[in-house]
Parts: structure tokens; sequence; C-alpha cells
């Protein structure tokens, strides 16, 4: 699977990032298939090649939940209107809310 993912540059505490398409299975400073763009989160400066990013979403690529972020800062993804909670879901299936009265349920026994 292809994921665009971040990929670490710079000294020790001047860290910088290289947004890239790469394997899923590669380490995260191994070989990148292409560089889509650059992240410093210290001036929180973002460059993105638009063009290609799209083109790597079409074809499959997924992000990861940093740069879909970053992506959705740059409005190059639409912002979900889920909050992580309300879709969270355990092993019973259950929502989080569900979860959550179920808690105050049994605490109160």
């Amino acid at each position: 699977m292809i994921k665009l993912r971040l990929k670490r540059y710079g000294k020790k505490r001047e860290v910088s990032y290289r947004i890239v398409a790469m394997n899923s299975t590669s380490r995260r400073d191994g070989r990148a298939l292409q560089e889509l763009g650059f992240y410093n989160p210290r001036t929180d400066e973002t460059r993105l090649n638009v063009p290609e990013i799209v083109r790597w979403l079409q074809q499959g690529a997924q992000p990861t939940d940093t740069v879909r972020h970053i992506l959705q800062r740059a409005e190059v993804l639409p912002k979900s209107d889920k909050s992580p909670k309300a879709t969270a879901m355990d092993a019973t299936g259950m929502e989080a809310s569900d979860i959550e009265t179920t808690a105050e349920v049994s605490a109160a026994a």
C-alpha cells in the first residue's frame, strides 16, 4: 500500500519534514517514490505540490493522520465534521456515547 507520510530531515532540535509518497513497509527515512512537499513545524511553513498529491490520492494512496491534517489545513482535503470520539467503536460495535452511558449506569448501580 502506498502512503503519503512525513520523512524527517534536519539536525537535532531543528527538524523539518518532507511530505513523500512511499510504500507503507519502507522505513521512515527510506527511499521515497516521490517527494510531494515540505513541512517545517517550527515556523509552520508548508509547501505542497497539489496536482501530484491529488494524483496520488486518486490512485489510492492513503495519507497518515499528520499528513491528512496538513492537507486539510491547506484545503487540499475537505475537513471532516466527525470528531474521533463520535466515530470511535469498541470491539462490541457500540459507539463511544453508548459506552459512556453504559459506564454511568454501571457506576450508579
